[in-house]
């Protein structure tokens, strides 16, 4: 059974916070590089280590990183999804 007392989160009088988009999608984001379109995700952390494509250093374990893959690919969203790879925040950008 529903409780008969209103929700003290927020006042009734008060508007809702806007939506943060970043924060609802992830942080992902839609990139077009060298004519190509590219979904771009920030990472804060990782547990594993990852070499960068950029600069073909590692990307240490706890560092903040992007991690990109094509939108689309020859062989699919799939393919182009399991082609992601980890960059170095200056790399990418």
């Amino acid at each position: 059974m529903p409780s008969s007392r209103r929700s003290s989160r927020r006042p009734y009088s008060e508007e809702p916070r806007p939506l943060d988009l970043e924060r609802a999608t992830g942080g992902r984001r839609t990139e077009i590089r060298r004519g190509e379109e590219w979904t771009v995700q920030n990472v804060r952390s990782s547990e594993r280590t990852y070499t960068c494509p950029g600069c073909h250093q590692p990307v240490p374990a706890g560092s903040a990183h992007v991690v990109a893959w094509a939108t689309e690919s020859l062989f699919g969203r799939e393919a182009a999804l399991a082609a992601r790879r980890h960059w170095h925040l200056r790399c990418w950008g």
